[in-house]
């Protein structure tokens, strides 16, 4: 049974760049499911999902997914959010198999069974054992939604999943969301101009 409770929290998030003020005294509530962040290009999508990671340090309000706060003294929150910054260079140097290997350690629940189906879903194997800076946009993409949707995590955020992907890869994508949708208990947050055609979501951010 989908549980009503929410599984990430987010009360009074504030959060400015230089420049201008993102959000101010921002209250969320996520259930379980897949829930969409919406709206204009620069209004914050991408910055919201790097706040609700703890990748950008909000200026003010709390963050806690399950009951386990961001601001506490352990990396308890960190291991129950899987994020990557689709375009982070910071893996570059290694192959996609080394990427997947790390992985366990920061995500206790990650399954290897599951990058395996994903590996051959996304017709990755050839590319398992290339350095991720020689990998087109498309294939590293592949890369980093296979380990989005291994990592077994309770709450899973996606920054434009479907990006740079070939059809097959984007039906792939729309099928691996249709079953996160129906999950009791673990949150995916997606953020996209547009909702995926036929997804039942959980909920709307529009921004």
């Amino acid at each position: 049974m989908r549980s009503h409770d929410p599984i990430l929290r987010a009360r009074g998030l504030g959060f400015s760049w230089p420049t201008h003020r993102l959000f101010h005294n921002l209250d969320l509530d996520i259930p379980p499911g897949v829930s969409l962040v919406t709206g204009d290009d620069g209004c914050g999508k991408s910055s919201l999902l790097r706040l609700l990671a703890g990748e950008l340090a909000a200026a003010a309000g709390t963050l806690s997914v399950q009951g386990v706060r961001l601001d506490a003294p352990t990396d308890g929150y960190r291991q129950q959010v899987f994020w990557i910054d689709p375009q982070t260079e910071a893996h570059d140097a290694i192959s996609a198999s080394a990427f997947f290997e790390s992985l366990p350690r920061t995500h206790p629940l990650f399954s290897a069974e599951v990058v395996a189906d994903l590996v051959d879903a996304f017709a990755l194997t050839p590319h398992l054992h290339k350095p991720l800076y020689m990998l087109s946009t498309g294939s590293k993409r592949k890369v980093w939604l296979t380990a989005a949707f291994a990592a077994g995590a309770p709450v899973t955020l996606i920054d434009q999943p479907f990006a740079a992907l070939d059809a097959p890869s984007m039906r792939l994508v729309g099928e691996l969301l249709q079953e996160a949708a129906g999950h009791p208990s673990r949150a995916w947050v997606i953020a996209d101009h547009e909702p995926p055609a036929g997804l039942a979501l959980a909920s709307v951010i529009r921004l």
